[in-house]
């Protein structure tokens, strides 16, 4: 199992991208699996289903399985988020992981970059970044790709993305950054 981030601004076409490169990866024989952080509060289901009601009773998990597919949803019940370390470690086998977000995190990303989000790049104050998909003009000692070119970029994931467990390691051996040092801090070792 490899692990890659795609990291960027909200705004920049992290989701877009993903969602092309998936069918790209899996016409290649590639399995794939997504690992998104969510910024807010979200639910899978919905008031009056079952399973809504079981995590509302008071459920830590509730596990909702048909013939098409199963899901579990584990209720933190004030517990701390978990990093992305354990996140990960939850998952099933596949060739590849789209980690989307975790932009604090010490795991090889690509960073996504959009002109029209007006935000300033995450390179070089992240040393994590190993490539940049953008519509600009990249640096030069950096490898870049188009933001549209997805056979590009994929070729970008293919080169960077990490075994799971080098992934993990760096998670463990370096804290997230706070997000005002992706922005003008000092550049991070990595």
């Amino acid at each position: 199992m490899r692990v890659i981030g795609l990291a960027g601004w909200s705004g920049a076409g992290k989701t877009t991208l993903i969602v092309k490169l998936i069918p790209f990866f899996r016409a290649r024989g590639t399995s794939v699996s997504t690992l998104k952080h969510a910024h807010h509060g979200f639910d899978v289901d919905a008031p009056g289903k079952d399973s809504f009601a079981h995590r509302e009773a008071g459920a830590n998990e509730v596990l909702v399985a048909s013939s098409k597919r199963w899901a579990l949803m584990h209720e933190l019940r004030g517990a701390n988020e978990p990093g992305l370390s354990e996140l990960l470690r939850q998952l099933s086998p596949v060739d590849l992981v789209l980690v989307e977000g975790y932009k604090r995190d010490s795991h090889a990303k690509i960073e996504v970059h959009r002109a029209l989000n007006a935000k300033p790049l995450l390179y070089p104050h992240d040393r994590t970044i190993a490539a940049l998909a953008t519509d600009l003009a990249a640096p030069p000692d950096l490898p870049h790709a188009h933001l549209d070119d997805v056979a590009a970029v994929a070729d970008l994931i293919a080169r960077f993305a990490q075994p799971l467990e080098k992934t993990l390691r760096d998670l463990s051996e370096n804290p997230p950054v706070a997000e005002e040092n992706l922005r003008d801090g000092p550049a991070r070792q990595g």
